[in-house]
């Protein structure tokens, strides 16, 4: 193992990764690759090994098969073009990074309590919560972070 790690396998292990990372059940941290293993397999996807996917996953193997990365996104629910289609992919990341905010109960306390409020005090609580990135250096140039 420790060779270097081609562009190609690190783009698609950080892909990978944040998948991992991000999509798993409510209440309890990430799958393991045996989890997900065995569940693209009860899908009927192709047969795929923990170690394969570990592989994957740190960029060790870069050129999977179309049909693996297929399973992959099936089994995470995101559309197969994520790892292929740039604009598809940055729809996601966003959807991703909105799935990861609303894990923060604070985050999501302050969501649920919008709920209802006229479009004007809800742009008005936006504004709020801009000027409060800006001051606390948040607005890095995330997608999500614009007007949403």
């Amino acid at each position: 193992m420790g060779g270097e790690v081609s562009e190609e396998g690190r783009f698609l292990a950080e892909k990978i990764d944040r998948l991992f990372k991000v999509i798993h059940p409510e209440g309890r941290g990430p799958y393991s690759l045996r989890e997900v293993a065995n569940g693209i397999a009860e899908k009927g996807g192709p047969a795929m090994s923990a170690s394969f996917l570990h592989h994957l996953r740190t960029g060790q193997r870069d050129n999977p098969g179309i049909k693996y990365l297929k399973a992959i996104a099936d089994f995470f629910g995101v559309p197969p073009a994520y790892f292929f289609d740039n604009e598809e992919g940055r729809r996601a990341d966003a959807e991703l990074s909105l799935l990861e905010s609303m894990r923060d109960n604070q985050v999501r306390s302050v969501a649920l309590r919008a709920s209802g409020l006229s479009p004007e005090t809800l742009s008005t609580i936006q504004a709020f919560i801009e000027r409060a990135r800006e001051m606390e250096g948040l607005n890095g140039g995330n997608p999500t972070e614009k007007n949403v």
